[in-house]
């Protein structure tokens, strides 16, 4: 398999994050794809290869302009603002209620403030998405590493996996958050319909809700979004990932989510992605998204679910199963010791390879200890 790869993503030097006001160790580190790749190229069965510059249009194609101008020009602004601080994380959000018994029309005159803090805010879901000098250049080589990904499925691979970071599925149109600032795989989806004119389906395996890939297609009818995560209502994004939530207007069942208690384990993994995989085959088109995240293992430090390295294999062999052109993206996934066995796994699996568990098994630069 064909592996898209780009150093860029190291210069997103992150460092700390805060978490309900407390200021902890990161969790989305550049260590997190650098395990990936040893256990990838470790493995002999993977070609690497860098990506290619696309430009901004496809990321405009989905998001708001001033979200692209924010991130290329946020860190320079606060630098030339004196905020002296390791990082841009926002402590101020423009949220609905700050605007109760408004006018829609007055809300809609308030304009961005030019102060990088207030930026972070405006353009904001949360605290989880720091940004730091080298943060839009990691960005913009992660949008290319997932377009680059479907240009190989687009001219002829059966499937190809992007090693994006930073990830994608929780940045919206005009928001970014949850450790993501352009959504990489709504980029890929829809460029790949853009070329071929056909639908496409998006799978996200993720731990936690896509929110910003849902909001993005909602009223699509050319896009089918399938979802398995962690309960909303225990979980982050906390607001947005519920069973009844399924389109609006053209989108209308279009969007289908499939959350899950904590404690989920293999078995029940399996029969709610065998339910996914139900619906991406009775709709049309011929390529498949999968936004792939590892924070479903049993040890990851943020997911409550049970799952182990083995049926990684397994959910990998299942979603080629359906016959459709897979353009594989990285995601989350924060347990580091098995985030290169999983991937691994994962991916030997779509290939039809046999699960061959690491030798060296959870030590080193990308084993497992299950």
């Amino acid at each position: 398999m064909r592996v898209v790869y780009s150093p860029a993503h190291l210069a997103h030097d992150i460092v700390t994050e805060t978490v309900m006001g407390a200021v902890i160790p990161a969790n989305e580190v550049a260590e997190r794809a650098e395990r990936i790749r040893h256990a990838l190229e470790g493995d002999g069965g993977f070609t690497f290869e860098a990506p290619t510059e696309h430009g901004t249009d496809p990321i405009l194609a989905v998001h708001h302009p001033g979200l692209l101008r924010y991130v290329e020009e946020a860190w320079r602004e606060a630098r030339a603002q004196s905020i002296a601080r390791p990082n841009l994380t926002a402590d101020t959000f423009p949220t609905f209620r700050m605007f109760e018994g408004m006018s829609p029309e007055f809300v809609a005159g308030i304009e961005e403030t030019r102060f990088a803090a207030g930026r972070a805010g405006w353009w904001g879901m949360d605290t989880a998405n720091p940004l730091v000098a080298g943060t839009y250049g990691a960005a913009r080589a992660a949008v290319d590493v997932a377009l680059t990904t479907a240009d190989l499925v687009l001219g002829g691979e059966r499937a190809a996996y992007g090693l994006c970071r930073p990830p994608g599925h929780h940045a919206a149109r005009s928001m970014a958050g949850g450790y993501c600032y352009f959504n990489n795989a709504a980029i890929a989806a829809e460029a790949v319909v853009r070329a071929t004119g056909e639908p496409v389906a998006i799978l996200d395996i993720d731990f936690h809700h896509g929110n910003g890939t849902q909001q993005i297609f909602w009223r699509r009818g050319d896009v089918l979004y399938v979802s398995l995560h962690a309960d909303p209502e225990r979980q982050f994004p906390f607001f947005l990932g519920r069973a009844n939530e399924t389109g609006e207007g053209e989108g209308v069942g279009a969007n289908l989510n499939i959350p899950l208690p904590a404690g989920t384990d293999d078995g029940a993994y399996l029969a709610a992605l065998d339910r996914g995989l139900e619906a991406v085959a009775a709709t049309p088109g011929d390529v498949l998204v999968v936004s792939l995240g590892f924070d479903t293992y049993g040890r990851d430090p943020i997911g409550d679910f049970a799952l182990t390295t083995a049926v990684y294999h397994e959910c990998g062999r299942r979603a080629a199963g359906l016959g459709r052109k897979l353009v594989i993206l990285q995601e989350g996934g924060y347990y580091r010791p098995a985030l290169g066995a999983n991937a691994r796994a994962w991916l030997r699996g779509a290939e039809g390879r046999a699960y061959e568990p690491l030798p060296t098994a959870g030590v080193g630069a990308g084993g497992s200890d299950r």
